[in-house]
């Protein structure tokens, strides 16, 4: 019985070794001149302007996971459309209460603010 995992345990021990020796590589052939403009934050071109911490509104973040919650609903739904043909039904019931579930959140978003641009 041992034998027969014996692949997957060669195959684990090389998952972690080669991202190891292939870092360990990189490290020894990069070249390492430090510069004190090579050093510098360098930020789409433009020098940047003071201090790194500056605090958002959490609206944008709001915005990117109800972007989120519905770009994973095409993920999710998209092979159920290619597969609709060969589907029982409960599965047409179960992708709908999917969907209206994702539409319950986003009346709750919208009923919320979350979706008005201020």
């Amino acid at each position: 019985m041992l034998q027969d995992f014996q692949f997957v345990g060669v195959l684990g021990v090389i998952t972690f070794i080669i991202p190891f020796v292939t870092l360990l590589i990189a490290w020894f052939l990069r070249p390492h001149k430090p510069h004190p403009i090579k050093q510098q934050t360098y930020e789409s071109g433009i020098e940047v302007m003071g201090d790194a911490w500056v605090q958002f509104k959490a609206q944008y973040y709001i915005y990117a996971i109800v972007y989120v919650i519905f770009d994973i609903e095409a993920v999710f739904l998209l092979p159920f459309a290619v597969a609709l043909d060969i589907l029982p039904l409960y599965s047409l019931i179960w992708a709908i209460i999917f969907i209206v579930l994702l539409f319950d959140g986003l009346v709750y978003a919208w009923r919320k603010g979350a979706l008005h641009w201020t």
